[in-house]
């Protein structure tokens, strides 16, 4: 009778709570005018392809919410073309991007994430590396954001994919890009 009481329980803490669900595509890109308000060099416009993104988890809906390599590869995909970089399958950079890691805490009012990425960017004519970038960028959800914990755990993963993909192209903008030489503006 003590476990019929502890799994009834069990299941409505669960029902009131809700499920875990994963970071969301459209909460991780950067929109329009954010990923517009940089320069960048010529030759990287619309000459960028995403060639693979690696890392990150899958979200179990029972547990807590993760950003997943598919989903943050989408994100990272809509912000390159946000920012008029993205180009076709021909384009003359590739971006290569592994989610390392993603520190969340498990329970709190504020969830403070920090997402890791290592971002490589290379010339795909010779496969020399223009650009390898390790990015940790924390984002804080409060209380005020959502009363509900697991929606904040999910809005604090979002926002830190999102001003580590800020970040990333921040560093995209500051590459000045010429023939045979490559650096970063002052």
């Amino acid at each position: 009778m003590t476990y019929l009481r502890l799994l009834l329980a069990s299941a409505l803490i669960a029902l009131c709570a809700g499920c875990a669900s994963p970071a969301q595509i459209s909460g991780m890109s950067v929109s329009a005018d954010q990923a517009k308000t940089s320069t960048y060099d010529s030759q990287l416009r619309n000459n960028i392809r995403l060639s693979e993104v690696n890392g990150g988890d899958k979200t179990n809906p029972l547990w807590t919410s993760e950003i997943d390599s598919p989903d943050f590869g989408a994100a990272l995909k809509q912000s390159l073309a946000n920012a008029n970089l993205l180009g076709d399958e021909s384009a003359s950079y590739a971006l290569r991007a592994n989610l390392l890691r993603v520190d969340q805490p498990i329970f709190g009012l504020d969830f403070e994430v920090t997402s890791e990425v290592e971002y490589t960017l290379i010339e795909s004519a010779t496969n020399k590396v223009v650009l390898r970038e390790m990015i940790r960028t924390p984002f804080t959800a409060g209380f005020g954001d959502s009363i509900i914990g697991i929606k904040r755990l999910r809005l604090a993963n979002e926002g830190s994919a999102r001003v580590n993909i800020i970040a990333m192209l921040k560093r995209l903008s500051d590459l000045k890009i010429e023939a045979k030489q490559i650096s970063l503006k002052n």
